[in-house]
């Protein structure tokens, strides 16, 4: 895997598949989490000095070479021009996550950037767009794309270091919370998963101090989560105070959702009708893989998976294509 720092493997995780044009509610709290990963990054680099329970940076860590401009645009802010500003763990998280739209913009496109220049992101049509509705209104719609290898390399180390037994290095124990922060954990994570999940972070909350100190903290903003009675689910099978945030679920609603794609012709053989839609998506730009064959197929595209279900919609006439369901976890 790459040599990537925290904020750079989380952005990766967190704006995949997020649309690239505009600030969704999904984009807005992965921005803020991310936001949140560079503060945790520069401290783990030991960019800050702590005394007496607090964190303090200082203008100079901007001219280090390691400095990078993403860093820049959330630590310049809470600076304030101000050569040393002093807060706790939690202060300085709340403060990076409050950064305004303008500022939460300006950030977007500085780490999109680096990570482009990196090879490890790009733009590509989103898959929204070749939806039979968006596409016949004309409507642009691009969305982020992680390279799969590393967005693989990402991930399966996090689910291997979380769900096995053994040692949890501080960036995992960073990308853990982040995850629960930023509403990611059902991308990931079975409901089966989540419940070891919820044992896991609660048994580190007891023995490990890097988290404790970060678990206690929740920077999530309840009025960005839109419909309220989705967060009364948490009651499921969240039981520890660690995991008290792992329900936080509204994100992923909007990560990627269920498409209809239309076939110019009418097939009367399922595997016809998909070979048709699947040359139509890499027309687009996307990277299809078919792993499961079937009456409902199991379809990777880019780095998502989803159920491919034969579906006709009635207009003045009956239009035969493909609903493309997301699967969760990815």
């Amino acid at each position: 895997m790459m040599d990537l720092k925290l904020a750079q493997s989380f952005a990766l995780v967190a704006l995949n598949a997020q649309s690239s044009l505009y600030m969704t509610n999904a984009k807005k709290v992965s921005l803020r989490s991310m936001a949140a990963a560079v503060i945790l990054e520069a401290y783990l680099e030991g960019c800050s000095t702590q005394a007496d329970n607090g964190l303090t940076f200082r203008q100079e860590v901007l001219e280090k070479s390691s400095s990078t401009l993403y860093r820049e645009t959330v630590l310049l802010p809470l600076l304030h021009n101000h050569a040393v500003v002093q807060g706790d763990l939690e202060w300085w998280l709340k403060k990076a996550s409050m950064l305004s739209n303008k500022k939460l913009k300006k950030f977007e496109i500085a780490i999109s950037d680096y990570l482009k220049a990196m090879n490890v992101l790009e733009e590509i049509p989103s898959l929204l767009g070749s939806d039979m509705y968006f596409d016949s209104a004309g409507v642009e719609m691009k969305a982020y794309r992680s390279h799969n290898g590393v967005y693989t390399s990402i991930t399966e180390n996090l689910r291997a270091e979380i769900l096995e037994e053994g040692t949890v290095t501080d960036e995992i124990i960073c990308m853990l919370w982040l995850l629960r922060e930023s509403g990611c954990m059902h991308d990931f994570f079975s409901r089966n998963e989540l419940e070891k999940i919820n044992t896991r972070m609660h048994d580190l909350y007891r023995s490990n101090l890097w988290a404790k100190s970060l678990f206690r903290i929740q920077i999530h903003h309840g009025i960005e989560l839109g419909i309220k009675q989705f967060l009364q689910m948490k009651s499921l099978f969240v039981k520890t105070y660690a995991g008290s945030s792992i329900n936080f679920f509204f994100p992923f609603l909007e990560r990627s959702q269920a498409v209809f794609v239309e076939t110019e012709a009418w097939f009367d053989n399922s595997n016809k009708r998909l070979n048709t839609v699947l040359t139509r998506l890499e027309s687009y730009g996307h990277e299809v893989k078919v792993i499961e064959r079937g009456s409902i197929a199991t379809i990777q595209i880019d780095n998502l998976l989803y159920d491919a279900m034969p579906h006709y919609v009635m207009m003045r006439v009956p239009i035969q294509g493909v609903r493309l369901v997301p699967k969760r976890p990815l």
